[in-house]
């Protein structure tokens, strides 16, 4: 059963797993409680007026959350949730055996329950690259042939075997995309000189139709999603928020792994600055978070089951940018709770963060 909390609610639970991207998280509230609650009208019957679905298109750079915030919609809903890339149906030589798989994989998370399935959430991801890369031609023939299905069909769904009938009026669709060109469209419409101090994301705000369609989107795809949300590229200080805040967060996985060993791990202020600041500058939003960490947490995952009554490791900036191994405690006997910290051990000649190791952005 759905749960169909109010949009300021679903905002404060979307709080605790998304950092920032307020504008973004309001707008996909109030949709998709009005999507719902339309749902519900239409259930209950009774009623002249048929509520159109409002399919919704989310902007955004890499790594600025898009997936994170629509998986944790569909978790905070308790609704039905699958992802699909849009470069698989790119890519593809049958386009419609490829879009049918989205409602296949619905009935599969249901396990072959219609209903449930007719409720659920597919999010698109990269659908920009419909357009971008290959034959326009191309790209407008997966649109129109998506059409249907996104703004609401009886389709035919071969499943387990059987040809199922499935309605996606109540599916709610999100795609989500780079868009990267799309910014230069906006302020060409607009103007250079109007648009000049305004950033991506707020020249992304003002974009309307005639921007997708200069983009290669056609009119009549863009018609099914008439709710447009923006994400902003994260920036230092919402990338050190999203390191510790969020219940998922990345340095609260590192905590509960390594309490499979009984060692603690500690980041001190100064590692998770550095962590930030150098995840900033790969500029792959939370996603260069994990490329960082993991370029130094490996090599320690490795080592610490290994270790004798090792009790805590405390991470430094320098272990951070790869010049130091991570300070080692180690109880001085079983019956002492007492943490006796082991010298660095010693520094690594190279580090791939380093100055002297060269551009911060290469390996990536």
């Amino acid at each position: 059963m759905i749960n169909l909390y109010t949009p300021s609610e679903i905002v404060g639970k979307l709080d605790e797993y998304v950092i920032g991207q307020d504008d973004a998280k309001r707008v996909l509230a109030v949709a998709v409680y009005n999507h719902y609650k339309r749902v519900q009208f239409a259930q209950a019957g009774g009623s002249d007026v048929e509520v159109k679905k409002s399919n919704i298109m989310m902007l955004g750079p890499t790594g600025s959350g898009k997936t994170l915030i629509v998986t944790s919609l569909a978790k905070i809903l308790n609704t039905t949730f699958v992802t699909a890339d849009a470069t698989a149906i790119v890519a593809s030589d049958n386009i419609s055996d490829e879009i049918n798989k989205m409602l296949v994989k619905l009935l599969d998370k249901t396990n072959g329950d219609v209903h449930a399935a007719e409720m659920g959430i597919v999010f698109l991801d990269e659908i920009d690259k419909l357009v971008t890369g290959v034959n326009r031609l191309k790209g407008e023939s997966i649109q129109q042939i998506m059409l249907k299905i996104v703004e609401g069909t009886i389709a035919d769904v071969v499943y387990n075997g059987q040809t199922v009938k499935m309605n996606t009026n109540n599916i709610l669709f999100i795609c989500g995309g780079a868009f990267v060109d799309l910014p230069g469209i906006v302020r060409t419409r607009m103007g250079e000189r109007d648009t000049i101090l305004l950033s991506d994301f707020d020249v992304l705000k003002q974009v309307v139709a005639d921007d997708f369609a200069t983009f290669g989107m056609i009119p009549e795809f863009c018609g099914r999603f008439p709710m447009v949300v923006v994400l902003q590229a994260l920036n230092h200080a919402a990338l050190k928020e999203a390191l510790v805040k969020p219940k998922n967060s990345l340095i609260s996985q590192y905590e509960k792994m390594l309490a499979v060993e009984n060692v603690a791990v500690e980041f001190n202020e100064a590692s998770i600055d550095k962590i930030a600041e150098i995840a900033e500058k790969l500029q792959t939003g939370a996603r260069g978070l994990r490329t960082v960490c993991e370029r130094f947490m490996t090599q320690i995952m490795y080592d610490i089951p290994n270790e004798k009554n090792l009790k805590k490791i405390t991470i430094t900036p320098e272990v951070v940018t790869g010049d130091a191994k991570p300070i080692y405690h180690y109880s001085v006997s079983q019956a002492s709770n007492e943490l006796v910290p082991l010298t660095p051990l010693s520094l690594r000649e190279t580090s791939p963060y380093s100055e002297e190791g060269g551009d911060l952005g290469k390996g990536y």
